[in-house]
């Protein structure tokens, strides 16, 4: 381990046995997926205040760039274009994939940690060259082979403690989890103008609620959705994907028919979204990246888990928010439709309705325990 009591000022950086003084350049390496990234700050934000003078860049796909760049631990963001590179095997793309790798090598990095342990991430890891490269011994697809030092995170244990298990075997002590997000500067500006000047709903207390997910077995009914949002006192603005708003009929008719529910699917870019989720009082969805966003934003939550295990990839620390109906005979499998959909059918509005009170009232007994 490198330790922080290293001596500052020695020339030489490597030696055989690792660092003889603190990392100079640090990568990250979890290009994705969104939620996945959002819950990835508290690396940068362990390394930084492990080792405060290094520079530390982080590799994300290039859709996901706003969810991290106005981090203050991160340096450079560096965008990953994973749907150009998909083509890699045409000329013209394959040049341009082997310049984005040779670009890792050139930034002559101390430390890369490959904090998502899949191939592409290990090949990102191999070819930056640097000499500590730290990954799981548990790796997939061959990701632990790219790996200089592997280490022991089983993948039972929650999403982010496994990552934070790579950061503590570089920095050699205990790291805090800081999980604290910061919206791209001017998307809160850029929301409002994209919500026009209908948007009065925003100066005051309003909920979001992101109903969707790119699988269909994590998705709990739309109705259902649509007579929670009816007995809430509240604003209410619906977030998603463009493509996703067949996910979401009946909350749309809700839409048209109460001024008070605001239809913004389609209509947020990332930072816009987070902007959104940081001034909420209240964040109501499926597993998504938004429920990871109101980790992030400190903000209330209530997250609906069927065929996913909340216990490695629900929102951190914060289970109480978490409704899950489990039978004996489940499995967590979000790829099997039908499962995750009956696992999902389960979940009542009553269910919803309840977890709601009760995270909100635990919220407001939690704000006046502290005037």
């Amino acid at each position: 381990m490198f330790g922080l009591g290293c001596e500052e000022g020695k020339n030489a950086r490597v030696g055989t046995d690792g660092f003889k003084t603190p990392p100079e350049k640090i990568l990250v390496l979890r290009p994705s997926a969104l939620g996945d990234v959002c819950r990835t700050v508290p690396v940068v934000a362990g390394l930084k205040r492990a080792f405060p003078h290094a520079v530390i860049d982080w590799v994300v796909q290039d859709s996901f760039v706003e969810a991290v760049t106005a981090h203050p631990a991160v340096r450079r963001v560096i965008p990953f274009p994973r749907k150009r590179f998909s083509g890699w095997w045409k000329p013209s793309v394959g040049r341009e994939v082997i310049a984005w790798l040779s670009s890792l090598r050139r930034e002559r990095y101390d430390v890369v940690l490959d904090c998502q342990g899949l191939a592409r991430s290990g090949l990102f890891a191999w070819c930056s060259r640097a000499p500590v490269r730290v990954g799981y011994t548990q790796a997939a697809e061959g990701a632990w082979l790219a790996s200089t030092r592997r280490v022991d995170a089983p993948i039972e244990m929650h999403a982010v403690d496994r990552m934070m298990r790579l950061v503590e075997d570089v920095v050699g002590a205990a790291v805090d989890r800081d999980m604290r997000l910061y919206s791209p500067v001017g998307a809160w500006e850029r929301l409002r103008a994209q919500m026009g000047s209908d948007a009065a709903w925003l100066d005051g207390r309003y909920a979001v609620v992101a109903p969707t997910s790119r699988w269909p077995g994590k998705l709990w009914p739309s109705e259902r959705y649509a007579a929670v949002v009816k007995a809430m006192d509240q604003p209410t603005v619906i977030v998603g994907s463009e493509h996703e708003r067949g996910q979401c009929r009946a909350l749309l008719s809700l839409c048209r028919e109460n001024p008070n529910v605001v239809d913004a699917i389609g209509k947020t870019s990332i930072g816009m979204l987070m902007a959104l989720v940081e001034r909420s009082g209240l964040v109501i969805g499926s597993d998504s990246a938004c429920v990871h966003m109101a980790v992030g934003f400190d903000r209330p939550l209530v997250a609906l888990y069927g065929p996913t295990d909340a216990a490695r990839v629900g929102p951190y620390r914060r289970e109480h928010g978490v409704v899950q109906c489990l039978c004996d005979a489940d499995r967590y499998d979000h790829k099997d439709e039908a499962h995750g959909r009956a696992m999902m059918q389960r979940i009542t509005v009553q269910d919803v309705q309840s977890k709601i009170e009760e995270v909100l009232g635990s919220r407001r007994s939690s704000i006046g325990s502290h005037r």
